[in-house]
């Protein structure tokens, strides 16, 4: 899997990843209907070709370039970026059970403000 999203996604879904992505591998996107529900964004792992123009685009460091580099505090967001697909309700509802799952495990990270939680995945 070549990209991970991770909670800082969370409560921002700032878009600027999805605008450099050259194979839109990054869902939802705005046009699409999971965009309002969905939680966060996801890297669809087929899709994406690891060009790595998401991550210096991404406005909150949520975006880690692998499994291995991907923190302890969000290894359950690898398997929730794996499962989602757009339009497929199954996989968007496990996908989605996932991050409510982390974002219950982990009150302390979501106390912190998107753009600062980034800093605080390796304390």
């Amino acid at each position: 899997m070549p990209f991970v999203i991770t909670d800082p996604c969370i409560g921002t879904k700032d878009t600027a990843c999805v605008d450099v992505c050259p194979v839109d591998c990054i869902h939802p996107r705005k046009d699409e209907a999971e965009f309002e529900t969905a939680t966060m964004l996801y890297i669809h792992p087929d899709e994406c070709i690891d060009c790595g123009a998401c991550v210096p685009a991404c406005p909150v460091a949520a975006i880690y370039d692998g499994i291995d580099s991907t923190p302890a505090s969000q290894k359950s967001l690898i398997e929730a970026n794996a499962i989602f697909r757009v339009g497929e309700a199954e996989t968007v509802a496990r996908a989605e059970a996932i991050v409510t799952s982390h974002v219950a495990a982990h009150p302390e990270l979501m106390a912190i403000k998107p753009d600062d939680r980034a800093a605080a995945h390796g304390k």
